[in-house]
């Protein structure tokens, strides 16, 4: 269950295929949303939807972020060159920045008029308004603009991932699916 020098635990494995699927699934809901009009049957349906997975996903990334913390990181593989390592660290530090920023403007967007954001029907997450003047206007554009460069960049980090997998024919896919590999490719 617990990351390894040479792999990663499947918790750990869990989290992130968990949390990538949600991004790319709040992705697209949020896109479907913008444009449904008042008399559409997913008007209010969707905007729920959405705020609600974006609130349980925030909760699973902070416990990712303690989990991330408490556990080993698997050993770099040898075929990994020193701008590899370096771009995929600075990577995953900007994808995490991103999803936090981007899940704290949805909060300032949902809650700006000082209403709560209820979670599935069944706990409320309270509201405080207004901050600043247009306040869910300017998160609104935070929101949206980084949820796309997110997007790009987590297609970036699978084509990465696909790359090192056919091209270099190393193990860094591997690693994040589960499949255990040995510890003569571990630099």
């Amino acid at each position: 269950m617990n990351n390894t020098q040479t792999n990663y635990g499947y918790i750990s494995i869990f989290f992130h295929w968990l949390a990538a699927l949600s991004i790319f699934a709040l992705f697209a809901l949020g896109y479907y949303m913008v444009d449904l009009t008042y008399y559409h049957t997913w008007y209010k349906t969707a905007p729920e939807l959405h705020k609600s997975v974006g609130i349980v996903l925030f909760a699973l990334m902070l416990i990712r972020l303690i989990w991330r913390y408490k556990q080993v990181t698997p050993e770099h593989l040898a075929s990994h060159s020193t701008l590899e390592r370096k771009a995929g660290k600075l990577i995953h530090t900007v994808l995490y920045a991103m999803i936090f920023i981007i899940m704290s403007a949805g909060y300032l967007i949902s809650t700006a008029d000082g209403r709560g954001i209820e979670v599935f029907e069944l706990f409320v997450i309270p509201g405080f308004g207004a901050f600043i003047e247009n306040q869910e206007d300017l998160a609104g554009l935070i929101h949206k603009w980084l949820a796309y460069v997110l997007v790009a960049l987590a297609l970036l980090h699978a084509l990465a991932a696909l790359k090192h997998h056919f091209i270099d024919k190393d193990n860094t896919l591997n690693r994040m699916i589960g499949k255990r590999q040995n510890t003569n490719n571990i630099r």
